[in-house]
């Protein structure tokens, strides 16, 4: 027995190691794709191997970065013809989070020893992608070239906290949007501190600073207007989504003036920025930096106080990132901010207030969000992290961010009531605090404006016995996409759900409305309501989804809007009634139906 274990361990790291180097290998070119001319010239692109309908053009220049400047003009290349087939370079960022967000995904699925091995194989086998600081790019997937009508676009922003990530990741590269009829657009923009510093030389030379990844964005969605008709893309019809950063991002740029009419809708998957509380030059919460003093702060070590823009720009790249790495308490005030230009006010207070644009909105978030954050956290709230210590210990901490009676009700609501079951219930109120109360706050916010507005909640849980994390944070990326990773446990049901998925959000991109023939209806919710539409093997509407539980976290998160943007206006008097002259007939007062 023993000697069959022994060849059977060598026979499995031969296969290992052959499977490794052939994973290694770089695939071979894309055949060229017929030239598709673009305001910078002309672009060949590549036929996709899966489908030789559908034409890819990767790494387009959307526009040019100098570091802590605002994106500036993309390059341009006249007359010679630009080969698109291969992704250009990443954003520079720090890669070890990230490594160890996909390990905690291996680790939860319950896989086999054999099957993680193998996930993590094919991981370590990809090599690190090139990076730069000039790294405004964005990919293009179409079916529609030569299509007689424009199709929707469908443009992606890639989650990462801000921090890490790309649009040309594999989770996003698949055809099944493209097949349902749209063009879809991946971008890169600026990343953590190269994306979003604020620092006092930066803003006394431009009169602000932060922002960069934001505007960087926006400047992807004005090259989408000017050029995705050239690729068979309708720019009256353009829908921007997202996951996490990438939704909190869309948050961002519905505050963001210098966006408005450069999208039609927007799908929201497990993020929104109505809790950022960051302003450039003050801050109204004890412990919060303003986000000039984390900049003057994170810089501290790389150059001296009175060091200029130009000096910090003179700072070696690979220091800005290890600095990010030795001071990950700071990253997380690389992010927008309101500076009071191009983020005039908070982002919450831009919903609240119905000075978001009004536009039709699907969004939601997973069951069990908090599942792959609570070690990070040890806390059922981000407001206050490290709740820790005896029982008596973590109730005082719990009432001193909601307030005794809230927390009480939250204590009992998430079953946090002994030792023993506080982690389970923390963990679930985690994922209500970061994700679930902002999704349900946005989506009624929107529908109050009259936009039409659709709720998900994504509750699929790995089929694995052993699996640990449920429907963990992204788990439902490779639905939309259909981009599930070869060798994962995906049964029918899965397949069923993916197919509606991946219709539910092409209908919503084509009409504003995700319902279809052949799928379960899905209802809209209103500014009263509280429908939602379960995404599981059966879809099915669910009303007043965790509803005591969010209206107590909403209380909590409308409390700090006004803290940081002050109470919300008063609604504008009733107009006067109109003094008439006492001949005339009061009839001839009132107003009249259909205009002034």
């Amino acid at each position: 027995m023993r000697r069959i274990s022994i060849v059977l361990f060598f026979i499995l790291l031969i296969g290992g190691i052959y499977g490794w180097f052939a994973l290694r290998q770089p695939p071979k070119p894309l055949e060229i794709s017929e030239p598709v001319r673009i305001h910078q010239g002309i672009v060949i692109g590549g036929i996709d191997r899966d489908d030789p309908d559908i034409r890819l053009f990767n790494g387009i220049p959307y526009a040019s970065a100098k570091r802590w400047s605002p994106p500036g003009p993309p390059v341009q290349w006249g007359a010679t013809s630009r080969d698109t087939r291969e992704f250009g370079p990443e954003c520079l960022q720090p890669r070890t989070r990230y490594g160890s967000f996909v390990n905690q995904i291996i680790d939860g699925l319950g896989l086999s020893f054999f099957e993680r091995s193998a996930a993590r194989v094919v991981i370590s086998a990809q090599e690190t992608p090139p990076e730069s600081e000039d790294c405004l790019l964005l990919n293009v997937r179409t079916g529609n070239l030569k299509g007689t009508e424009k199709q929707p676009v469908m443009v992606w922003l890639h989650g990462g906290s801000h921090q890490y990530g790309s649009g040309s990741q594999a989770i996003y590269q698949s055809n099944a949007l493209v097949k349902k009829g749209v063009v879809l657009v991946t971008i890169n923009y600026r990343l953590g501190a190269l994306g979003y510093l604020a620092h006092p030389a930066l803003t006394e030379e431009a009169g602000t600073s932060g922002n960069y990844g934001l505007m960087d964005q926006a400047a992807a969605l004005v090259w989408v207007r000017d050029n995705i008709s050239a690729f068979g893309g309708d720019p009256g019809n353009v829908t921007v989504f997202g996951e996490s950063a990438g939704a909190q991002s869309i948050t961002e740029l519905m505050a963001f003036p210098a966006a408005d009419g450069l999208y039609h809708k927007v799908i929201l998957q497990s993020g929104a920025s109505t809790g950022n509380v960051l302003h450039l030059k003050r801050s109204p919460f004890a412990g919060i930096l303003s986000a000039e003093e984390a900049g003057a702060e994170f810089l501290s070590t790389l150059a001296p106080k009175a060091a200029t823009a130009k000096d910090l720009r003179a700072i070696p790249a690979a220091a800005i990132i290890s600095r990010s790495d030795a001071r990950s308490d700071l990253n997380g005030y690389f992010l927008p901010v309101v500076d009071g230009r191009n983020v005039p006010r908070s982002i919450g207070a831009a919903f609240r207030d119905g000075a978001a644009p009004s536009v039709p909105m699907l969004a939601g978030y997973n069951a069990d969000e908090g599942s792959l954050f609570y070690d990070m956290f040890q806390s059922p709230t981000v407001l206050r992290p490290r709740m820790t210590g005896t029982l008596e210990e973590r109730e005082g901490a719990l009432a001193s961010v909601f307030g005794q009676n809230p927390a009480k009700a939250l204590q009992a609501l998430y079953g946090m009531d002994t030792l023993e079951t506080w982690d389970k219930g923390a963990t679930d109120m985690l994922g209500d605090d970061m994700f679930g109360v902002h999704m349900r706050f946005v989506g009624r916010q929107n529908a109050q404006s009259g936009a039409p507005t659709w709720l998900y909640h994504f509750t699929r849980v790995p089929p694995s016995k052993k699996q640990t994390i449920g429907a963990f944070h992204a788990a439902e990326i490779s639905f939309v996409f259909d981009s599930h990773m070869r060798g994962m446990k995906i049964t029918e049901s899965d397949r069923k759900l993916t197919e509606r998925m991946v219709s539910y959000w092409t209908n919503f991109a084509r009409t504003g409305n995700p319902n279809g023939e052949g799928l379960p209806a899905w209802p809209v919710t209103d500014s009263e309501g509280d429908v939602w539409m379960k995404l599981d093997a059966k879809p099915e509407p669910i009303e007043g989804l965790r509803a005591r539980k969010l209206d107590i976290l909403e209380e909590a998160l409308r409390s700090r809007i006004d803290q940081m943007a002050g109470p919300p206006p008063a609604p504008p008097p009733p107009p006067e009634p109109e003094t008439l002259e006492p001949t005339v007939p009061a009839i001839l007062a009132l107003p009249v139906s259909g205009g002034e």
